[in-house]
């Protein structure tokens, strides 16, 4: 029996594999980049400072478009499990288990939990998820 804990942010996932008595630890690094818009109009004699439209649609579809890619990439690292557990200190692993449910629904009914977990170390990633499957 396979069991697979995940601890997820915006920039890499740290996925240790559980199995029978051996353990396994990977890292999937995002390549999701950081929103910064840059314009302005050049001038700093402009009365109301830069006036260039920064279009933020542009920027969040891109983002959305490098979860996707960073997502599936999940998913084929998981294979296929016995059970899934997804740690995380922001959003991205209940935007994990979202995808999963609309994209794979089969890994989807894998996932036994979606919690709230700050950054850590990889000792203590391998710790909580040995502590979660309680081997």
């Amino acid at each position: 029996m396979e069991n697979i804990g995940i601890w997820l942010d915006k920039e890499k996932a740290h996925i240790v594999s559980l199995k029978n008595d051996s353990e396994t630890f990977n890292t999937v690094v995002s390549e999701i980049e950081n929103y910064r818009p840059s314009g302005g109009s050049g001038t700093k004699s402009a009365k109301w400072g830069p006036q260039d439209v920064v279009q933020d649609s542009k920027y969040l579809e891109r983002e959305n478009h490098q979860y996707k890619l960073y997502f599936e990439n999940l998913v084929k690292a998981i294979g296929k499990t016995e059970s899934l557990a997804l740690f995380g200190p922001a959003e991205t692993a209940a935007r994990f288990k979202k995808y999963l449910d609309k994209k794979h629904p089969l890994t989807a009914t894998k996932v036994k939990t979606v919690t709230k977990a700050d950054s850590m170390t990889d000792n203590q990633v391998k710790k909580l998820v040995r502590d979660y499957f309680k081997t």
